[in-house]
Order: C-alpha cells, then structure tokens, then sequence
C-alpha cells in the first residue's frame, strides 16, 4: 500500500524539508509540491490524492478553506508555525496538526497515521466491496464490480454499469476518492473508467464496448495503469 501525497506551503524551505522526510517514511510518495494553493486544488481535482501536507497562513488563502473544500475522503495533516488554529484543523478532521519546526520522528509519527488509517479504509473496503451514494432522497449500495464507468453530469455524476445509470449529487472528485484506484482510472475530467471493461485503448479515447469515451490532456500518462494493473 502506497499513499499518495502532495504537500502546500507558500515557502520552498519547507517544501524541501518535507521532500526530505517522505524520502525517509516507507509507504509513502509525494507526487508534487506547491507554492500556490489554487495550483494544489487544480491538481487534486484531476488526480487521486490520499494525504495532503497542509500549511495554514498562506497569502491568497487559508489552508483551512483548502481543506473545506477537498474531498472528505483525502487526509489532511497541517504543518504550521501557529497553535491558535488546531480545534478548528480537527473540525475539518484533520488527522494530525505538525507545529513548525518539527522533527522527523515528529513527522513519522503523523505518517504512521495516515497510513493505518488508509489501511482500516482499505480493509473495511474489501469486505464490503460497494460503494454507498445518495440518489435522490434513497441511499443506494453499488456493487463496485457493477460500474462501467463514471460520467459527469454538471453538479451530479452517472455510475453507469450492470444496474443502468445512477445519479448521485457529488464532485468527480469524490466519485474518484470512493473507487479503488487499483481498478479505476480517471481518463478525463468527466470520465472514470473501470479497468475490467476496457476493450482497447489509443491516445485519444478508451473503449468500453462500442463506446468511445475521449482522453482529457493531462490524463494519458495513466492510461498504462488499465491493462497493466491486476482487477
């Protein structure tokens, strides 16, 4: 089990710093770092993040509204130079709250939780193997081996497979952060695709059945995971 991160914090010293620590914690990869909280937003949006390394004061905006408004389901851990802020980081479900400067050990310790709690999440996952979504006023169960792919639909999205198209009120985002990534691959920013269904692939479109669903730019670079990652 790998988890994913990125880290945010307006001063590259402490970027580096944390690209120093994650190097020395197994388990763990940082995708990217960023100076610009909107950038880091932009990003999260089109790629699955499990853990985000979160500075607090930053100029244009908090790191408490990037939390608020990223997916429930990716982990946070803010890294800050202020106590004054660490009830509200937990009310936002902050998994840990790292005052500046902190050590490795310090570090390890939060990374240690982010990692068992990603493992209760998987493991919880693998005995239920559906998703639960609200439709309409029901809460509807989806086996996640039924769904073909995922479609955006404005402020909804369709999970389109074996039980016709469900429409549930949620982000992209948030469909992305309930699907196993080992099965699903996000191609575009409207499609999530499922990796059994795939029939072939080009470096335009992904084909499930006689349907052509179109690769997004900036998605190819994880069309290779479809065919080479075990369903």
């Amino acid at each position: 089990m790998i988890l994913r991160t990125i880290a945010i914090d307006d001063e590259p010293i402490a970027l580096n710093i944390i690209q120093n620590f994650v190097g020395k914690v197994k388990g763990i990869t940082l995708l990217a770092v960023f100076t610009d909280a909107f950038e880091a937003m932009d990003y999260v949006a089109k790629h699955p993040v499990d853990l985000i390394f979160l500075d607090i004061k930053m100029p244009d905006i908090s790191g408490l509204d990037v939390s608020a408004r990223v997916s429930k389901e990716t982990m946070v851990i803010f890294t800050t130079a202020y106590t004054e802020h660490a009830v509200k980081s937990f009310e936002l479900n902050a998994i840990d709250y790292l005052l500046k400067p902190f050590s490795l050990q310090r570090f390890e310790k939060a990374c240690e939780k982010a990692l068992y709690l990603q493992h209760l999440k998987r493991e919880a996952f693998k005995e239920e193997a559906f998703i639960a979504v609200k439709s309409g006023y029901d809460q509807v169960r989806i086996p996640v081996t039924s769904i073909h792919y995922v479609q955006s639909a404005g402020n909804y999205v369709q999970f389109i497979g074996d039980k016709g198209k469900i429409l549930s009120r949620m982000t992209m985002q948030e469909a992305e952060q309930l699907l196993p990534p080992a099965q699903f691959t996000r191609i575009h920013r409207s499609y999530i695709v499922a990796h059994k269904f795939v029939d072939k692939l080009d470096k335009n479109n992904v084909y499930i059945a006689h349907l052509a669903l179109p690769v997004g730019s900036g998605y190819s670079e994880g069309l290779e995971r479809i065919f080479n990652t075990n369903v």
